[in-house]
């Protein structure tokens, strides 16, 4: 592709296949995996130090069987479908037909263990980029509809930029949105010591079973639970969160944005979004690295979206029509 500060290369770790986005003069790499699209890791050079900011797959074996959904792609929804069941267009979907009880339960949607196509690449001195597609969603049970996904990944000066666009290719309006579940560090410690923020002014409120309660009961006041309140960035110590967030207050250039800093080093990063919702997740539950990193979730919509009347008109995608959502990662006191 030339002698650019920009470039695209390939390779691969256990046998699955990885392009890399790299940034020869500051020091930046970000390695993605085609299965399921999830990065597997994400280092920029500060003060002449590498640092390791995503918290993602390290084998073949890893990237295989997704444990954590560690930088997943969500599509054509993100987190759970209440009993699997929804109702669109006047048709009750069930996601897991035959399934009883404590089994019923489907979420994150249906590309984690997709094989993305790499369908394009460019680099030059200002930005590398690699567009990964799926047409794995596809009619199936509790779901007959069709949408092919693209995912523009973009490698610049300011840092990482997701660019998702789902096509409708079916023949009816169909229910989608998208998500991303990254997981970062920003230190080789645990995370109690780091500092979060998030700019919203409502919790959405859950069950034990982490199924969005009906009605206006989903949405609570920041206000109202300060343990939950990051308006101010604060250490998040032993705090434990699986929360989702709305109502995300914009900056001056309308980006919605989550930091994540290590005060003792100065190394941090915002997550934004153009709109949705952020879920924070503190990996209390990993198998592995327990409360070592930090999961900051955009997603288009809340979790259960596809039952919740509030959302109906923003998971609608007509016959034919594309819908994109963007989101990235914006790197501080990085050189």
């Amino acid at each position: 592709m030339g002698n650019y500060r920009y470039a695209v290369a390939t390779g691969s770790l256990g046998g699955q296949p990885l392009v890399a986005l790299e940034d020869s003069a500051r020091g930046r790499r970000l390695q993605i995996a085609l299965h399921g699209g999830a990065v597997v890791s994400f280092t920029v050079t500060v003060n002449g130090v590498t640092h390791e900011l995503a918290e993602g797959y390290r084998s073949g074996e890893e990237i295989a069987k997704r444990p954590g959904s560690r930088f997943a792609i969500l599509a054509p929804f993100a987190g759970r479908v209440a009993d699997a069941r929804y109702t669109f267009a006047g048709h009750t979907q069930d996601l897991d037909p035959g399934v009883t009880g404590a089994a019923r339960g489907s979420r994150h949607g249906f590309v984690r263990d997709a094989d993305f196509d790499l369908t394009a690449s460019a680099a030059d001195n200002n930005h590398a980029a690699v567009t990964l597609a799926t047409r794995a969603i596809r009619p199936r049970p509790g779901y007959p509809f069709a949408i092919d996904l693209a995912v523009q990944f973009t490698l610049d000066a300011a840092g990482l930029t997701l660019e998702a666009r789902l096509h409708n290719v079916g023949d009816g309006p169909a229910p989608c949105y998208f998500g991303w579940h990254p997981y970062f560090r920003v230190g080789n410690g645990g995370i109690n010591d780091w500092e979060l923020s998030v700019p919203a002014q409502t919790l959405i409120h859950t069950g034990t079973d982490l199924i969005v309660l009906p009605g206006d009961a989903a949405y609570v006041p920041v206000d109202t639970v300060p343990a939950l309140d990051y308006r101010e960035p604060r250490p998040l110590a032993d705090s434990i969160l699986d929360q989702g967030y709305t109502d995300l207050e914009a900056d001056a250039d309308g980006r919605l944005r989550t930091h994540l800093r290590n005060p003792a080093t100065g190394l941090g990063l915002a997550l934004w979004q153009e709109r949705g919702v952020m879920h924070v997740y503190t990996a209390d539950t990993l198998a592995r690295d327990a409360r070592k990193a930090v999961a900051l979730e955009p997603m288009e919509c809340m979790a259960d979206a596809f039952n919740r009347p509030e959302c109906a008109d923003a998971i609608r995608l007509e016959p034919g029509a594309v819908r994109a959502f963007r989101c990235g990662v914006e790197l501080d006191n990085a050189a």
